[in-house]
């Protein structure tokens, strides 16, 4: 056998991977949007059948020989051949590091607290949720442990590299740390001058459902998003799944709030324009898929935060807000409509939160999952812990644990090392954002006209169609001209809220 033909095997398994993996984004998708809570037993069975067939593509026997093989002719492969190989052999690595019945157990754990997480919330009550949640980080410590051995990392380190692929927990450390050093001041200086401004008067609801609704799909539309390979529904957390031909979002909505369904609408939006922006010649394969979750947080990020809310835009907005919900008058025109986009505040939400407040968030996410992990913190304890890194970090304390510890399901789903990307997928965006308005010199033009196809085109070509071909970092220097800093986000934050 050739080092090509030993390739083009590897090339045949993750095609049938792909198709696995695909299956279980969609019946991901259901789950959460329909499916009934009585079903969530039979769907964790076949979920984990379904994990342990992509399982066993993944570690069949004889993918390490195809390696070696072809890893001993890569001259003979292309740029993104090569990449993908990379790819292939670090998929396998990770997947022969854990032994079937813990993917399963995974698999099941996974579905049976995530659907009991939302009994939980429903009814503020940790208690309930406590044993299982237990259960699940136990799993997910077996799953740290054998995958940091079989990659010579920290646990932590390996659980954040399935997630971003070379992420370490120091990067993480050495940027918050910077992060942290600026943003409690800054908030406060922000929340003064805002105070001290000349009232503007608010927007107040009802805003029917129905009309929410109108508005997120037409906003959806002008942003690219293609009806026709992909849907818009509802959930208990937004989120966007399926596969680049069948992308599918979910948003929620607050009668007394048409803001946050509209943000967590743009934001997914972004996620999806990201996914269905990939190489599509390679979207069978692994190299052609997302290069990570910081990029991916990059991408909704820079719809929902830099664009979407850039004064060019919000004028855009506000014009087809007016005409959505039928309103009128001073509240909805101008500086007045803007200030409630740029309105910065302390809350216990972080789905809600500002740009400027959010990596608070995210900081006391990051130090209480570690613990978690580790052990230093009970899951027992873990109200308390949040409730006293909450009043710490942002100087308020939730008046629930549905306000608290039970608001997010990445934990009660077992994503453990997730949350630090949106943080750096916000530092991410900064850059990315500033770049393309250099490349674009009449971008605050076009986003006030609702136009977003010379950003979406720069997009495209800078990064979607990269897929995994290269690094984050190596794909930021060659969009930016520099790898992953704070700088860019913080001259943002300064420029938008203090200029």
């Amino acid at each position: 056998m050739t080092p090509l033909e030993a390739y083009q095997k590897l090339e045949a398994q993750e095609r049938r991977a792909s198709a696995v993996s695909g299956a279980m984004s969609i019946l991901h998708w259901d789950k959460a949007v329909m499916m009934p809570p009585g079903g969530a037993e039979a769907r964790g069975t076949q979920m984990a059948e379904l994990s342990l067939i992509l399982h066993e593509v993944k570690t069949d026997p004889v993918r390490a020989d195809l390696i070696v093989r072809a890893e001993d002719g890569s001259v003979e492969l292309d740029t993104w051949q090569q990449a993908n190989l990379a790819e292939i052999k670090r998929s396998y690595i990770r997947a022969t590091a854990l032994d079937p019945a813990l993917v399963r157990n995974l698999a099941q754990s996974n579905t049976a607290v995530e659907m009991a997480w939302r009994l939980a919330r429903e009814d503020d009550n940790f208690a309930s949720i406590a044993k299982p949640l237990q259960g699940l980080i136990d799993l997910v410590r077996e799953e740290a442990a054998c995958l940091g051995e079989a990659l010579n990392l920290a646990p932590y380190d390996a659980l954040l590299d399935g997630f971003e692929p070379g992420l370490r927990e120091t990067e993480i450390e050495g940027l918050f740390a910077k992060l942290n050093s600026v943003l409690p001041d800054f908030l406060d200086e922000v929340i003064s001058a805002q105070a001290a401004a000349p009232h503007q008067p608010e927007i107040k609801g009802p805003f029917p459902i129905a009309d929410q609704k109108a508005l997120s799909f037409e906003i959806m539309a002008d942003l690219g998003f293609d009806f026709g390979h992909g849907r818009l529904d509802e959930s208990h957390h937004p989120f966007t799944g399926g596969i680049p031909d069948d992308c599918r979002i979910t948003t929620r909505y607050h009668e007394d709030d048409f803001f946050q369904a509209l943000m967590g609408t743009i934001h997914e939006t972004g996620h999806a324009m990201y996914e269905t922006g990939l190489p599509k010649a390679w979207r069978d394969q692994p190299v052609g898929q997302a290069r990570g979750m910081v990029m991916h947080e990059s991408q909704s990020l820079l719809f929902e935060m830099q664009a979407g809310r850039s004064p060019a835009y919000i004028g855009y907005l506000g014009e087809i807000a007016r005409k959505n919900f039928r309103r009128d008058g001073p509240e909805w025109q101008g500086d007045a409509f803007a200030s409630a986009y740029h309105r910065v505040e302390k809350g216990t939400i972080r789905v809600f939160a500002d740009e400027v407040s959010y990596p608070l968030h995210i900081m006391l996410r990051f130090d209480l999952e570690r613990a978690l992990l580790s052990g230093d913190l009970r899951t027992a304890d873990l109200p308390g812990a949040w409730n006293e890194a909450m009043t710490r970090l942002l100087g308020i304390t939730p008046d629930n644990d549905r306000e608290g510890c039970l608001q997010d399901i990445h934990w009660y789903s077992g994503a453990f090392g997730y949350f630090p990307t949106y943080t750096l997928g916000a530092l991410a965006a900064a850059q990315i954002f500033q770049a393309a308005q250099d490349a674009v010199p009449d971008m605050d033009e076009q986003l006030a006209s609702g136009q977003v196809k010379a950003l979406l085109e720069w997009l495209r070509t800078n990064i979607h169609e990269n897929g995994s071909r290269i690094s984050t970092n190596k794909l930021l220097m060659q969009a930016t001209g520099k790898s992953l800093a704070t700088d860019a986000f913080l001259t943002h934050l300064k420029n938008r809220y203090l200029a």
